[in-house]
């Protein structure tokens, strides 16, 4: 994938952010939105559930608008579940949006379909930024979230007093598709480093050792990772799996990875094999069923091994502890 500089217009801005929009209130983009509430002088919300932006109006002070409305921002916010929505709406958005303006799009997207989106708007004197963030909706929450970022230096310097609203970090990796690229071999690895801390757990359970007491170990050990340190105690081994990022986003983000090591023939065997196993459990479910986490549940299904703590398995009493 060519990440290269591809607008036919540089981009020159005309007036600072006076109006910001976000489309999009899913579990990230709910909590991204609230951040831009006192920061500008205009903050609106479209989702396609209108009842969820007039939620999100009466609970942060945004203002919940139609579509064509939300649009003539001079920022646009986007956070969706795949670049075709994206570019559905942006079809729809032409007619209405004023040229100078710029749209963020925070969704997990199609590299490719970055450079395609900005050939729309560049053609009506706008700007597209591929800006993916990472930091679970604990960080949306909080504002501190991880945006990478592939757009033109001046939108992204124009946009970026936005940005910052819900960012902790924000990294300017290269031309348009860049962002969503980055982000798609982050949820790669981050699927990679989950499966293998399924298998080692596993294979510690059947050995008689609980999860808990295991990972209590590895997350300060070189065996760590945020599977082990976030993912294993919080949603797995407690079996709550709360859904916040579904099986099929994962599924659908570890498969543009793959796209992008076709595209330059560059040999990755770990990370095809796990886009694989985890489509697979993806498969198992209906799109937007279950959380990310229920991988786990598949990977139980080929082992026969659960896991979660028994009562059966008790840590023992450390071999230098003298008795009463």
């Amino acid at each position: 994938m060519d990440t290269a500089h591809t607008s036919t217009q540089h981009f020159i801005p005309t007036q600072p952010i006076q109006s910001v929009s976000f489309l999009g209130l899913g579990a990230m983009g709910y909590q991204m939105a609230k951040h831009l509430v006192g920061e500008f002088e205009t903050v609106m919300v479209w989702n396609r559930s209108f009842e969820t932006a007039e939620a999100h109006a009466k609970q942060f002070g945004t203002q919940a608008v139609s579509l064509a409305q939300a649009v003539s921002a001079d920022v646009i916010f986007s956070c969706l579940p795949t670049s075709d929505v994206v570019d559905a709406i942006i079809e729809q958005a032409l007619p209405h949006m004023q040229p100078g303006s710029v749209w963020v799009d925070c969704t997990s997207g199609v590299p490719d379909q970055a450079k395609q989106s900005q050939h729309k708007l560049n053609a009506i004197g706008c700007q597209f930024i591929d800006a993916p963030v990472s930091g679970q909706t604990s960080g949306a929450d909080a504002g501190t979230l991880t945006v990478m970022v592939g757009a033109e230096a001046a939108a992204l310097d124009y946009a970026k007093p936005a940005i910052d609203c819900f960012a902790g970090l924000i990294v300017h990796v290269g031309g348009l598709g860049a962002g969503f690229a980055v982000k798609a071999v982050n949820n790669t690895l981050f699927a990679i480093n989950a499966w293998a801390a399924a298998e080692g757990l596993s294979v510690l359970k059947a050995h008689g050792v609980n999860p808990s007491a295991a990972l209590s170990c590895l997350n300060k050990a070189s065996g760590q990772s945020f599977a082990t340190l976030a993912t294993f105690p919080d949603r797995i081994v407690n079996r709550t799996f709360p859904k916040t990022f579904t099986l099929d986003l994962m599924a659908k983000d570890c498969g543009i990875a793959i796209d992008l090591q076709t595209a330059e023939n560059v040999p990755t065997p770990v990370m095809a094999q796990v886009a694989s196993l985890i489509r697979a459990a993806s498969n198992q479910h209906p799109p937007g069923a279950v959380d990310f986490s229920e991988f786990a549940k598949f990977y139980e299904m080929l082992t026969g091994i659960n896991i979660e703590d028994s009562k059966q398995l008790q840590t023992p009493k450390n071999s230098n502890d003298k008795k009463a």
